[in-house]
């Protein structure tokens, strides 16, 4: 319920918000398909970066991968309510397509694009598996940072 909530009222990020993005993400393809995100996406997404970046000033690539993660959410088009009834179904099982089966493939569409766009190998790993099990190329602390800041923010 606090992710309807906060997808519905997001607030657009500002310019220093863009900006402090803009110089964690080196790769202006990378920059365009975060800022490809809506609101809610990139206000999360920079929200755990942000958290990320002071407890791990020293970990560019982990706020990088905070701020990359749901990408591939924006292929779905898919509001506040539309979002909680693919989220839905896929935990009941409930085979959906259309645009409910694009967003609950968010993950592994996010990873491929992402890699096309020369993303490092954390990063497209981190989309890719984030609502699954850490896969071994992610190690065990950077996945409990990324993870509480995704469920955190």
């Amino acid at each position: 319920m606090r992710r309807f909530f906060a997808v519905a009222s997001a607030d657009p990020l500002i310019h220093t918000e863009k900006e402090w993005v803009r110089q964690q993400l080196d790769n202006e393809a990378l920059f365009r398909i975060f800022c490809a995100q809506n609101d809610a996406d990139q206000r999360h997404a920079f929200d755990g970066a942000r958290a990320i970046s002071a407890a791990r000033p020293d970990r560019i690539d982990l706020a990088v991968a905070a701020l990359l993660h749901d990408v591939g959410k924006r292929h779905a088009r898919l509001g506040p309510i539309g979002r909680s009834m693919a989220t839905v179904a896929a935990g009941l099982r409930i085979p959906v397509r259309g645009r409910l089966g694009a967003y609950n493939a968010h993950d592994s569409v996010g990873a491929s694009e992402l890699a096309a766009a020369g993303a490092e190998a954390g990063v497209v790993d981190f989309a890719r598996h984030h609502h699954r099990t850490r896969p071994e190329s992610i190690a065990a602390e950077d996945w409990a940072i990324l993870i509480d800041a995704d469920h955190r923010y």
